[in-house]
């Protein structure tokens, strides 16, 4: 069982930055794929950006490529979401994603059905 709390969520104006961690529990974090979704009400949930256990290999959705970065902390079991130029669109609750399961092909880091376990989510509102 792996438990994904995410943080660092809240209110902030058009243009701001705001930086989403997500504590992973498992001594082998450092093998899981992660990933970061989104929500916004009435929306399904939506891929934002995956990255590899390595770090190397990092994907993101055409929306935030050029604005947000993903990045992993394996000694601390922390995922990263660093979110700039935010804008209106970007309102959601935001959740992690980790896939125990080894093996995933490229064309599927973007899908739910990806990922085995779920954090509650972080809300992040972007007011214009």
């Amino acid at each position: 069982q792996v438990q994904l709390v995410e943080s660092g969520g809240g209110l902030v104006q058009a243009g701001d930055s705001l930086r989403l961690s997500c504590a992973a529990s498992g001594r082998t974090f450092r093998w899981y794929v992660m990933a970061w979704f989104r929500q916004a009400p009435g929306q399904e949930r939506e891929f934002v950006a995956a990255i590899r256990s390595s770090s190397l290999n990092t994907y993101y959705a055409d929306s935030v490529k050029g604005r947000f970065t993903i990045s992993r902390d394996n000694a601390k079991n922390t995922m990263y979401l660093q979110m700039d130029s935010l804008n209106s669109e970007d309102t959601a609750l935001y959740y992690c994603g980790a896939r125990v399961r080894a093996g995933i092909a490229s064309s599927n880091y973007g899908r739910r059905e990806a990922y085995d376990y779920w954090g509650q989510g972080t809300q992040v509102t972007v007011s214009s």
